[in-house]
């Protein structure tokens, strides 16, 4: 354990930021899940809504510096591409 005082704080502060993006990355593992199981099922139109709403999803991420803006982008693309095979 540390014994500085800026270190305790900074061990307490890294534990806060560690859970918040935790949950944000929980949050986006749901969200592509419920599009795969969408396209799974062959049901465009849940597919195309669930892809809208993981696209935010991911982006609210991206820009709260849990995703860098290429993985984001390339989350976003491969959900597009799946989404855009249902025939």
């Amino acid at each position: 354990m540390a014994n500085i005082k800026s270190a305790k704080k900074r061990i307490l502060v890294t534990e806060t930021k560690a859970a918040r993006n935790k949950a944000i990355r929980s949050e986006v593992k749901t969200s592509i899940k419920k599009v795969e199981a969408a396209v799974a099922a062959a049901d465009k139109a849940v597919a195309e809504a669930e892809l809208k709403n993981a696209t935010a999803v991911i982006e609210s991420a991206c820009s709260k510096g849990v995703y860098h803006q290429n993985n984001a982008a390339r989350k976003v693309s491969r959900l597009a591409k799946l989404v855009n095979g249902i025939a």
